[in-house]
């Protein structure tokens, strides 16, 4: 046998002879049935464009343990100035800054008391929408929260960044409210400046966005700022609040919003944080953004037809943007922006006046017809000056409208009750345009930027409607026509002339009493912006945009057309008649062409994809 056969063998013989010694002891075997649990696990979270998160999760459990602590492995804490960007500050001295452009016009507002009828010019416009929008923050925060979803933070510490977050708003409200005292728009209350509202909204959207835009998804962020945004709005439109109400009300409420989370990371530190931060590596530009600013520029609208002048002012506009755009590279991209401008109405001047005034005024065309048929009406002799006897004219009239008392006046008076309905005080323009977008970086967090885009503007009228009731009144009069002049012009003259009497027939009349539009138009925009990026999928834009567009204007005007409701086909024609500044039930209207450059100052929140 051969040396390397023999070695074999015996490596063979040994090693059974141990594995032969392993089984020696060994107990019968047996067959051990593993008891079967059925677990669902998820899958490690996939978020488009290289988003990160930092580990999977469990699915869903109702979480109500308010009290309990919980700290995930792994989470990197945050420092101090990690929360903090201070937007809110820039924000919040705009809205200062724009406190110049508050009007004294008072919606509600009552004419004289003291017999005379209480005309009035009310808002049309009413949501309550912004009363619950205010809280859509928080109550995304705790569904998600107690349904399980998990954010940034547990419980115990979710609770004191909420906390502390608004009472830092609330302090910081309260105490320039009350110290400011500044008048709101309807006159109510000198509580206006800053919009408690529009604070309430972006604090909880800035928990929305802390706890779970910047861990979970981007689009929980742009939901939250998107509806504070059009709460701040809201007030604006139902005349609670002006623009720079609204702009330092967002300021604020961003700011205490950081500044509640920034010191709730000093005093946990890394305690109770469930979750990173997500991360983006792609180096392009490409965005979605949310918008508020204001709109400065042209803000008078002036017409004149057949030397006839009117126009009405407007305050600053207030603008909201939804824009976004896809870069190619580091430098140029294509998009696309949705704007909406609302000009709101400095003053209705005279046209509020001549709401309270034209149902006497209107009637001033018969007034020689009547002095000149009854001198006994007039203590007034031809040698008075023209205003005396026109006062006294008005002294007649408001004797037949409210009997020498007010209390009585409904039972006589051809217009018992006269207003105006603001069925929409400002023009509204909605423009879509898209275009070209360039970027140029300046470090890894700032970069200048500009775009060049093209559009079409929609414009919104702004809108009065009058109502009026009162009793149908007929006027008696016999007229001679004399042919005997010789000259081939018959002349007409009055005979006799009654009071206004009443035919025991009520009317009432809505109509457009002002209507201002334009139709729409080809608009132009550009922009500067410097951007900050101060997380990896989330910046902060300041902007000034120029949009430039000609617009055709139009204003109608329909002073008088209750008249033709409360007067029988004969006293019309003898107002007609009488008249000598024309057709007295005429309605006005103005055309104008103009070009219209607007600058827009503002804020973007943006989601970088």
């Amino acid at each position: 046998m051969k040396l390397r056969q023999f070695f074999t063998l015996l490596v063979v013989v040994l090693a059974a002879q141990v594995n032969a010694n392993n089984y020696r002891n060994m107990e019968p075997m047996t067959l051990d049935v593993p008891e079967l649990k059925f677990e669902v696990t998820s899958q490690p979270e996939q978020v488009s464009n290289n988003l990160e998160v930092a580990y999977p999760s469990a699915s869903p459990k109702m979480d109500v343990s308010f009290f309990k602590s919980k700290t995930n492995p792994g989470v990197k804490p945050y420092k101090f100035m990690d929360d903090m960007t201070f937007v809110g500050v820039p924000l919040f001295f705009a809205g200062w800054a724009l406190k110049s452009e508050k009007s004294m016009f008072r919606v509600n507002a009552k004419a004289e008391q003291g017999g005379k009828r209480n005309t009035q010019l009310l808002t049309d416009f009413k949501t309550g929408i912004d009363d619950y929008t205010q809280f859509f923050g928080p109550a995304m925060v705790l569904g998600l929260k107690i349904g399980g979803y998990e954010g940034r933070s547990d419980w115990p510490r979710l609770l004191a960044s909420a906390g502390m977050s608004y009472g830092i708003m609330a302090l910081l409200v309260n105490t320039i409210k009350y110290s400011a005292k500044e008048m709101r728009p309807d006159g109510s209350t000198r509580n206006s400046w800053p919009s408690g509202h529009t604070a309430t909204a972006f604090v909880g959207a800035t928990l929305l966005h802390k706890e779970y835009g910047l861990t979970r998804s981007p689009w929980w962020s742009v939901a939250g700022y998107g509806v504070a945004t059009a709460t701040g709005v809201m007030r604006v439109l139902n005349n609670r609040h002006w623009v720079s109400d609204v702009m330092s009300g967002a300021g604020l409420g961003i700011l205490s919003g950081e500044l509640g989370y920034a010191l709730c990371d000093v005093f946990f530190k890394g305690k109770g944080l469930l979750r990173n931060d997500l991360q983006i590596d792609n180096e392009k530009p490409t965005f979605f953004g949310i918008s508020m600013g204001v709109g400065l520029g042209n803000k008078d609208l002036e017409f004149e037809e057949e030397g006839e002048k009117a126009g009405i002012k407007f305050r600053a506009a207030t603008v909201v943007d939804a824009e976004g755009a896809y870069f190619f590279n580091k430098y140029i991209g294509v998009g696309g922006r949705l704007r909406v401008r609302a000009m709101s109405a400095k003053d209705f001047g005279q046209y509020a006046e001549n709401l309270q005034a034209e149902d006497v005024e209107a009637w001033s065309d018969l007034q020689p017809l009547y002095e000149a048929m009854h001198p006994e009406d007039y203590p007034a002799t031809s040698s008075d000056p023209v205003e005396q006897r026109f006062d006294n004219w008005i002294t007649y009239m408001n004797k037949i409208y409210n009997d020498a008392t007010d209390e009585s006046r409904g039972n006589n008076a051809p217009v018992t009750d006269i207003k105006g309905i603001i069925k929409s005080d400002h023009i509204t323009e909605f423009t879509a345009s898209v275009g070209m977008y360039f970027n140029l970086p300046l470090s890894k967090r700032f970069s200048l930027g500009t775009k060049a885009l093209i559009g079409r503007s929609f414009t919104q009228d702004l809108d009065i409607d009058g109502q009026a009731s009162g009793n149908v009144k007929d006027i008696s009069f016999s007229t001679t026509l004399d042919n005997t002049s010789g000259t081939g012009n018959p002349e007409l003259y009055l005979n006799s002339l009654d009071y206004p009497k009443s035919t025991g027939e009520q009317w009432t009349d809505e109509w457009e009493y002002l209507t201002v539009g334009a139709k729409s138009s080809t608009s132009f925009g550009t922009g500067l912006s410097v951007t900050y990026k101060y997380k990896s999928n989330f910046s902060w834009r300041l902007f000034c945009d120029y949009d430039y567009t000609r617009k055709e204007y139009t204003m109608k005007y329909d002073p008088c057309h209750f008249m033709t409701k409360g007067l029988t086909p004969g006293a019309q024609s003898l107002f007609a008649a009488a008249s000598e500044s024309g057709d007295p039930f005429q309605v006005y209207e103005y055309k104008k062409k103009k070009n219209m450059n607007y600058w827009t100052i503002g804020l973007s929140f943006l989601v970088n994809l």
